[in-house]
């Protein structure tokens, strides 16, 4: 797990399923990932099984019949710049027929296996929780589509606007070792991530580096446009490309529903420096849903 080739996953563009994500094809244990293009009554037939799986909407529209119930986006976003993702959350052993209802429809999901059944659960942009997180030029958004607490086993997911020039997933920070308190408070879980960017001009990019303290995994990569990048392990900072605003979209599984981490101990001072908030933050707002 040392390559950049492995690390930084490109788009397939002659498939509708533009990524394909699995444990065998990352070698870890628990996250699966996809992302999927479909036409105007176009229909995707899935039963998650043993697994639980949030869909999120990236742009268009769609609705969903299910064993567990039935939902449509009726202000889905054009693309993840014009407004708040729609999420919807599916436990194990869903049937489901998801329709395209818009000319163009894009969309991501992540799923993982689960021991315990929850209820489904349809989260709408007026719904989501926005937080303006960090400081300074290391300011970015956070939509907490599937925040801990949800609802859910594993599955954490949270999309994250960072504007032009700043610092993101900053201070680095990492979640591949479980620590626990002496009260059995969870300090730090292993999680195995997808950073699955977008922009919204094809020439920008991000930098993101992937390392661990002994620097046995220590690489750059410079994710485009749909790139995926994987996190197996390791601290991951992300950088947005001057002059372009950068998107992605995270999905975490392990061994812990949670988003706590270990920040790395030569930034832990810089959580203290921050002076102001970025003013360009938000990017997006679920009222430009509605426009």
């Amino acid at each position: 797990m040392n390559s950049k080739s492995h690390l930084l996953q490109k788009p397939n563009t002659n498939s509708k399923v533009y990524h394909r994500i699995t444990p065998e094809t990352a070698q870890w244990k628990y996250l699966s990932f996809e992302a999927r293009e479909m036409e105007l009554g176009e229909l995707w037939k899935h039963n998650t099984g043993e697994n639980e799986m949030v869909i999120v909407l990236l742009g268009g529209n769609f609705k969903v019949s299910s064993n567990q119930g039935e939902w449509e986006t009726v202000n889905g976003r054009k693309d993840v710049f014009s407004g708040v993702a729609h999420t919807l959350y599916l436990p194990r052993n869903s049937q489901f027929s998801l329709e395209a209802t818009s000319t163009t429809l894009d969309i991501a999901y992540g799923w993982c296996k689960s021991q315990e059944d929850f209820p489904a659960k349809f989260v709408t942009p007026e719904d989501t929780q926005v937080v303006i997180f960090g400081g300074d030029n290391a300011t970015r958004q956070f939509n907490d589509l599937v925040p801990p607490g949800f609802g859910c086993h594993s599955l954490v997911c949270r999309e994250v606007y960072t504007p032009s020039g700043n610092w993101s997933s900053f201070p680095a920070h990492k979640h591949d070792e479980r620590k626990v308190d002496i009260e059995g408070n969870v300090l730090e879980p292993i999680q195995e991530e997808t950073y699955f960017y977008k922009f919204e001009k094809l020439e920008a990019y991000a930098i993101q580096q992937v390392y661990t303290k002994d620097r046995s995994l220590d690489e750059i990569v410079r994710p485009r446009h749909n790139d995926v990048v994987l996190i197996p392990k390791g601290y991951h900072p992300v950088v947005a490309e001057h002059g372009f605003h950068c998107y992605y979209l995270n999905f975490l599984a392990g061994t812990d529903q949670c988003l706590a981490n270990t920040t790395d101990p030569d930034h832990e001072w810089i959580y203290d420096s921050w002076e102001s908030k970025d003013k360009r933050l938000p990017l997006v707002t679920s009222e430009m849903n509605n426009k």
